[in-house]
């Protein structure tokens, strides 16, 4: 298939800025930093997952569903964009949101992407950690079957390779930014969750034939096995545009020293990138996603992995509204 003939509709609001970051990068010492803000992509607070929704919920509509049901977990920005562009599109929308997270604050079910879910009239199930299993997923959809509705399944993050083309395209709006400002792309820093984004991106430059190295930074799971699910979803878009898949393997690039005590859970550093970014730069990021991968991009600095020879694009994936959910983590001792 071309592109052209693969269901799109418009929810982004693109192109999203590539700004320097010049005070981090002299606070670093290392290379040039610049942000990719697709924290400002519209839609309920923005985030990397419109520009998945676009080609997702293009999908559910050519197969005339009314209802989309997707998953993640509590404070899950894939969720509230989900919730955010289904309520733009007239469409029903049901979050399956299991308690994977071990937090009892109040504000982790009451505030950040949980009340913006409710505010965007989503249907919101918070479930057992144990509920977040495929079979659960399938009964609930086949009950709403069973109720004469039309359900579109999104996986955990949009992660699908028709989801992933958002970030193949992407490639295309960057490069052509970098062109106009002059700017000579060597590595490309990026969060590595369910792997849809990373995966887009280095099918997109793959595509492009870019020299640049795409660094992932994971906020789950090994390196193994996060470079193997990024080989999966770069692979799965090429193939849906037809397109040759050589060259996708040496580009996974998966760093995994900065989870912490797994998902969702705070390190020092994802607060320290946190509070540097902001303080520096006036850019907020999330605990979840971009602090921890803020946090595997300063220390790749530190450590002389990403040098003065650089120049690094910081992909900004969203997720600021999650901060309200962390405030315990952020409070000034």
């Amino acid at each position: 298939m071309k592109l052209a003939d693969i269901p799109r509709i418009a929810l982004a609001y693109t192109p999203t800025p590539l700004v320097p970051l010049e005070r981090l990068s002299a606070h670093l010492g290392g290379p040039r930093i610049f942000m990719k803000r697709d924290d400002q992509t519209g839609l309920a607070l923005g985030g990397n997952k419109v520009r998945k929704l676009e080609f997702l919920l293009a999908e559910a509509i050519a197969q005339g569903c009314d209802t989309v049901v997707t998953t993640g977990g509590v404070q899950s920005n894939h969720a509230r964009q989900t919730a955010a562009a289904t309520a733009k599109l007239g469409l029903a929308c049901e979050l399956l949101l299991p308690r994977i997270v071990d937090r009892t604050i109040r504000e982790y079910e009451a505030s950040g992407n949980v009340l913006l879910d409710h505010l965007l009239g989503a249907n919101v199930h918070l479930l057992p950690a144990e509920s977040y299993k495929p079979d659960v997923f399938e009964g609930f959809v086949a009950r709403l079957r069973a109720e004469g509705r039309k359900p579109y399944f999104i996986p955990t993050g949009g992660s699908t390779p028709v989801g992933a083309l958002g970030y193949v395209v992407a490639i295309d709006e960057l490069l052509t930014q970098a062109r106009e400002q002059g700017v000579d792309i060597t590595a490309i820093v990026v969060t590595t969750g369910s792997c849809g984004t990373h995966g887009g991106i280095v099918g997109g430059m793959t595509l492009a034939g870019h020299p640049a190295r795409v660094l992932g930074i994971s906020i789950s799971g090994k390196a193994d096995d996060r470079t193997a699910l990024v080989r999966q979803r770069a692979a799965g878009a090429l193939e849906l545009l037809g397109e040759r898949t050589t060259g996708v393997d040496e580009r996974a690039i998966v760093y995994d020293g900065y989870v912490g005590r797994g998902y969702g859970q705070p390190t020092p550093a994802m607060v320290e990138a946190v509070r540097l970014t902001a303080r520096l730069e006036g850019v907020l990021l999330d605990p979840v996603y971009t602090g921890k991968a803020m946090s595997g991009l300063i220390d790749l600095v530190r450590r002389g992995e990403l040098t003065s020879r650089d120049t690094v694009v910081f992909w900004h994936t969203g997720g600021t509204p999650a901060l309200f959910a962390y405030t315990d983590v952020f409070e000034q001792k």
